[in-house]
């Protein structure tokens, strides 16, 4: 029941502390499954803000526009769904980066 509960907080900090609280759990957690979760939760919010960064930059080209918009929805979304996955206790991976991990 715990670890439910903490990867619920994991999935969750993406709005709050997106960088802070996967290192926390990483740290101070020894469930193993918590240290994936919370390293795979850093790495797709690291990369996804280099994504829509890198969108940002060429939305001067008009190139970046529809990245720019779809890696905001997934920046947002993603989360949501690792929640919900985590709160019925079903295993799930972060999209790009769960395959790394």
């Amino acid at each position: 029941m715990e670890t439910k509960w903490s990867k619920v907080i994991i999935h969750a900090s993406s709005f709050f502390a997106p960088w802070v609280v996967p290192i926390i759990f990483f740290l101070i957690s020894s469930d193993e499954e918590i240290k994936t979760i919370s390293i795979q939760a850093l790495l797709f919010q690291i990369i996804m803000w280099a994504l829509i960064a890198i969108s940002g930059i060429l939305s001067f080209l008009l190139i970046g526009i529809p990245f720019l918009i779809i890696f905001g929805i997934m920046l947002f979304v993603v989360p949501i769904i690792g929640i919900v996955k985590a709160l019925s206790d079903e295993p799930w991976r972060y999209p790009i980066v769960g395959r790394w991990v």
